[in-house]
């Protein structure tokens, strides 16, 4: 079950990610695949940082999503580069 919920947060906030950061996305795989590394670093940036939003799965989605802008902006910037 704990995959599955990964791939499911991964894909909203990959999703939600690319609609913040236009033009970014990367088609359905992708975005789950840059919504996981979006939650991972999420994950060890927002703590570090003190910050804590909400709880559950609305947590979860919030934080996987700004890791997922994080790491779609960087992206583009390596892209221009």
């Amino acid at each position: 079950m704990g995959i599955i919920a990964a791939l499911v947060i991964g894909a909203v906030a990959g999703w939600l990610a690319g609609l913040i950061v236009h033009g970014a996305g990367f088609g359905l795989i992708g975005n789950i695949v840059v919504g996981i590394i979006g939650a991972l670093v999420a994950s060890f940036i927002l703590p570090q940082l003190g910050i804590s939003l909400g709880v559950g799965i609305v947590r979860d989605i919030v934080n996987a999503t700004i890791g997922a802008v994080i790491v779609l902006v960087i992206l583009s910037l390596v892209k221009r580069a």
